[in-house]
């Protein structure tokens, strides 16, 4: 795995990368930025990596996946990812800082596009707002939501209590105050004060998490 760009969201991506035993080749045009992660990371080089003949020399294009950190410098990012795509690297994720950044990146061709300050975003304003605990939205309009169990659906089973003709929602997973997440069926019955684990549409369980 390479990583192209060493700024914060980069260097903790290449952090997480290394410690689950991925070796990972850190690239970035700050000398300082790249001494500060050498111990970390497999393997560092200070390089240039919107000229294509750079890349070609790093071996860039033979790695699987190659990540695109780069955020501020919107022309760099791009032209990386141009570079990248030109060396067929078969996967390709690329931070964007805004929407119309990410629509370049993708008309492009690059496969995997993140706005991890929108998305943040998104998440939070989701989390502050109301009884959810957790909450992650796919691209299909479908979200899976950790949250408290409404009263609503306590005591019975949850083939009985019909969440999913009801509320159009789906619980896949309970956990017990003092005890670990197990699968839910439709014999569990939950109680007061369970964390469950729910999903569906992203509306069904925004309306289900504010039962309450």
């Amino acid at each position: 795995m390479a990583v192209i760009g060493l700024g914060r969201f980069g260097s903790s991506l290449a952090n997480e990368l290394t410690r689950r035993g991925w070796d990972v080749l850190g690239i970035d045009t700050d000398a300082a930025l790249v001494q500060k992660h050498s111990d970390i990371f497999t393997h560092t080089a200070v390089a240039d990596c919107t000229d294509p003949e750079v890349l070609r020399q790093l071996g860039v294009g033979d790695f699987p996946s190659v990540v695109v950190g780069i955020g501020t410098d919107i022309e760099a990012s791009i032209l990386v990812a141009s570079n990248l795509l030109e060396e067929g690297v078969p996967n390709i994720w690329a931070k964007a800082i805004s929407r119309q950044h990410g629509q370049i990146l993708e008309r492009l061709g690059v496969h995997h596009v993140v706005l991890p300050e929108h998305e943040m975003g998104e998440r939070v304003a989701h989390l502050v707002t109301g009884r959810m605990l957790d909450f992650i939205e796919f691209d299909d309009d479908y979200a899976l939501v950790k949250t408290i169990t409404p009263d609503t659906i306590t005591g019975v089973p949850l083939g009985q209590s019909a969440v999913r003709t009801k509320y159009g929602i789906t619980v896949v997973g309970i956990k017990r105050p003092g005890h670990d997440f197990t699968h839910a069926t439709a014999e569990t019955v939950v109680a007061k004060g369970d964390v469950i684990i729910v999903t569906g549409r992203t509306r069904h369980v925004e309306a289900f998490a504010e039962l309450g």
